[in-house]
């Protein structure tokens, strides 16, 4: 049983930190390199993770800067940017691609927030889905009597402050990226 608790707090600790690097793709009026991670570009054929087809730096506090290791990409990877739901605008010199981060509009902000909070209860129901799993699996052993009832419970005990704390954690994250974005 040890065992299964572990696995427990392994997969909801994924659930957790996947939900932060989801975070890292919500644009907040800063550029960071993790707005882009989930533009996919069509190259060659595959759609393909611009992370991988292009070097990203953030030279300044509102400037992105993408260098594709391909010339032939420069309009693959301006039309993924336009058409991904960042509502970011790429400018190409032929040398280098940049993206200005505009200021959020309070409206935009508002949308931003009820996206993370989208995530954040996904990332609950992830938590949950574990922990479901776990009773279910704690229940089938109680039933075949591989353990007792008192173990029963003080599992159940421990999925639970297992849960608890995921569900905590992740949303204290939520609270701060919702400060960030709401920040002026």
């Amino acid at each position: 049983m040890k065992d299964r608790l572990e696995d427990a707090k392994r997969r909801m600790e994924g659930a957790s930190r996947a939900f932060a690097h989801e975070l890292n793709s919500v644009r907040t009026g800063r550029a960071s390199t993790a707005l882009l991670d989930r533009v996919q570009v069509d190259a060659y054929g595959v759609r393909t993770p611009l992370n991988q087809l292009a070097s990203i730096s953030a030279p300044e506090a509102r400037l992105l800067t993408i260098q594709p290791y391909d010339r032939g990409l420069f309009q693959n990877i301006e039309k993924a940017i336009q058409e991904s739901d960042l509502g970011l605008t790429p400018n190409n010199d032929g040398q280098i691609i940049r993206i200005g981060i505009p200021q959020l509009s309070e409206e935009r902000r508002k949308e931003f927030v009820r996206l993370v909070g989208k995530m954040a209860e996904e990332a609950r129901v992830a938590v949950r889905n574990v922990r479901r799993d776990v009773l279910n699996e704690v229940r089938r052993s109680e039933k075949d009597g591989e353990i007792s009832k008192n173990e029963v419970g003080r599992l159940q005990d421990e999925v639970q402050k297992l849960t608890d704390t995921a569900v905590k954690h992740i949303d204290e994250q939520l609270h701060r990226k919702e400060a960030e974005i709401l920040e002026v």
